[in-house]
């Protein structure tokens, strides 16, 4: 079984009519993560000017478009062709794993086709993805969470927001914070870190923090610290009221690792 490393040959699918041509360069930076990009397709008809916006960043980013025309109406002749390559390129041997980049639930079984082959299967879509095809991906990520204008919370727009004159809080370096949804009270988040934290805990209930990121990855594809406006696992639990985070050193001139408990209940 392919491994998530930096030697992992991944392909790249995009499904145009169900992706934004805005995300793409940030999309690739984030797929560099898990592996090198060697196959990049991006599927749709590219006569239509709905796809216009993706033409200028295809060539700057060697992305292949693949034609396909829509020959029915209500059809959509461009996952069929998705798929089709996606599984000549899963028998062919030439790749470790797969970047199906959708929001359509189409692609559910593909996803899981892939997992079944021993390859891994990453998705990428909004947070609007149906769960069906989040669950079937060994790893979902939400393009919100890649950053960008669009991405951004939208605080203007909340009635809170337009109440109230007063200004953000600021951080030490003088920056105003970040608005981060509340972590006390949010019942899945403390289920999947409690699970999480749990099973590769100690008898002292210390656990290592990279055990705990792998765990949380098995629980939830799409689990992603971003979501709560951390940009690592480390500063989710850190800020979390219900945990304890330090950095060990195992000994023997080792670098220190970082390791977490739940804290006792009062």
């Amino acid at each position: 079984m392919a491994k998530p490393t930096d030697e992992a040959r991944l392909a790249v699918l995009i499904d145009a009519d169900n992706a934004s041509a805005q995300h793409l360069e940030r999309l690739l930076v984030e797929i560099a993560k898990y592996g090198t990009a060697t196959v990049r397709r991006a599927y749709g008809d590219w006569t239509s000017t709905q796809l216009a916006k993706w033409k200028p960043v295809l060539l700057a980013h060697s992305v292949q478009p693949i034609q396909q025309f829509g020959y029915t109406t209500g059809k959509n002749s461009t996952d069929s062709a998705l798929i089709i390559d996606a599984m000549d390129l899963l028998h062919g041997g030439t790749v470790d794993g797969f970047c199906l980049v959708s929001s359509d639930s189409d692609f559910t079984r593909l996803a899981a086709r892939i997992r079944e082959q021993g390859l891994m299967a990453y998705g990428f879509g909004q947070k609007k993805t149906p769960k069906p095809f989040v669950a079937a991906c060994t790893k979902f990520v939400y393009v919100e969470n890649l950053g960008g204008a669009e991405a951004a919370p939208k605080a203007a727009a909340a009635p809170e927001a337009k109440a109230t004159k007063a200004k953000p809080a600021a951080t030490p370096e003088g920056t105003a914070a970040k608005a981060k949804p509340a972590l006390k009270g949010d019942t899945k988040l403390d289920r999947l870190l409690s699970e999480a934290v749990e099973t590769s805990a100690d008898d002292d209930g210390w656990a290592n923090l990279s055990s705990v990121g792998q765990n949380l990855s098995r629980l939830a594809s799409d689990f992603d610290s971003r979501s709560w406006g951390f940009a690592k696992l480390t500063d989710l639990l850190k800020a979390h009221p219900g945990y304890d985070v330090q950095s060990r050193s195992p000994g023997d001139g080792k670098p220190k690792v970082s390791v977490v408990r739940s804290k006792p209940r009062k």
